[in-house]
């Protein structure tokens, strides 16, 4: 599903137009992401929570030549699906 259907299924099920369903749809992303940015975790329940781990600096291998290079350290997003959203896929 990509990013217009998703606004399209939002839109049928809860009413909204199709722009609103947009504005929505960008206002909850944006949400997400300053919250993310802050350091903040969020929890939805049922649905899932996402949080940012930091990922140390390491030491990886080129695929190709097999030279060691360096992995900068940096922040990952992270995505743990709640009960509700695990039993509703399987």
């Amino acid at each position: 599903m990509n990013k217009a259907q998703l606004i399209d299924s939002i839109a049928k099920k809860s009413g909204l137009s199709k722009p609103e369903a947009g504005r929505a749809l960008e206002a909850f992303t944006d949400s997400v992401t300053a919250a993310l940015q802050s350091g903040d975790r969020i929890s939805l329940v049922g649905f899932g929570s996402f949080s940012v781990d930091k990922r140390e600096a390491r030491t990886g291998r080129n695929p190709q030549s097999g030279e060691a290079i360096q992995i900068a350290a940096k922040n990952v997003v992270k995505f743990k699906p709640g009960a509700g959203l695990s039993k509703a896929v399987n």
